[in-house]
């Protein structure tokens, strides 16, 4: 089977090659500054599992799209432009920025009768808890690139090569701003289950940020702690993954009700 991803008729969407074993839909969002391709290992889940990471505007090859610099004008579009591919089961991922898209994201289909199989947030505190230092996405950019630094999720070489730096750090910026100025609408709780990954040594989402999104669902919710801090899912992908996988067959098995 090709195990690469390839554009889906959607632009918005990066979905695996020639699955047709796939039962059920794993929507994917990037963290702030990434794109799709920062699920391009996510090939290794079985093939009921159809990865769909999910290209958002003013990044690669729609770099010339204005991005999205607000949490809900980005996921009203995203309910427009991926309704087609909700005709089967599905579930969502997200980690730091993303989980906040696919949090919003995910109570907009419930606004509208339907429900992800299960919501996956990564590397995010709870949306009802506000954010515990000041905005950094209008800072200076030597200032922006020491908070950069202190996330430790772009590589030195990337932050000292300035040429591509003056690329990158409009959509850094615009998505930080995404990021800082989300606030949550309403408390109404999800249906759906809620699973929450974090690292050990995240400096910036704490072991009890994680747990407090257990009140924003009336279905089951669970937790886990990988080594590592905001990026940790880089060196514990493997482990996340297969952690995704195994709770998504379960929840397959799971009786309808």
């Amino acid at each position: 089977m090709n195990q690469t991803f390839v554009p889906a008729a959607s632009a918005w969407l990066r979905c695996r090659q020639d699955n047709p074993a796939a039962s059920l839909r794993l929507f994917c969002f990037p963290y702030a500054g990434g794109s799709a391709a920062v699920y391009r290992n996510w090939t290794d889940l079985p093939a009921e599992i159809d990865v769909c990471p999910v290209q958002l505007p003013g990044r690669d090859e729609r770099f010339r799209e204005p991005a999205f610099t607000r949490a809900d004008a980005l996921c009203d579009a995203l309910v427009v432009a991926l309704a087609d591919y909700l005709d089967r089961p599905f579930a969502v991922f997200g980690h730091s920025m993303g989980a906040i898209i696919a949090y919003e994201f995910t109570r907009r289909l419930q606004a509208r009768g339907l429900s992800p199989r299960h919501l996956f947030v990564s590397g995010q505190r709870a949306p009802h808890i506000p954010l515990r230092r000041p905005q950094s996405y209008a800072l200076p950019d030597p200032a922006f690139k020491n908070r950069l630094r202190e996330l430790n999720g772009t590589p030195e070489e990337v932050l000292q090569d300035a040429e591509l730096m003056e690329l990158l750090l409009p959509r850094l910026r615009g998505d930080f701003e995404l990021s800082e100025t989300y606030a949550c609408a309403d408390d109404i709780p999800l249906s759906c289950p809620i699973t929450a990954f974090g690292g050990a040594q995240d400096h910036e989402v704490s072991r009890t940020d994680i747990a407090a999104w257990r009140i924003l669902t009336t279905s089951a919710f669970d937790t886990a702690i990988f080594p590592g801090g905001h990026f940790y899912l880089e060196q514990e992908g493997q482990t996340l993954r297969r952690r995704i996988a195994a709770r998504l067959l379960v929840d397959a098995d799971q009786p309808k009700t």
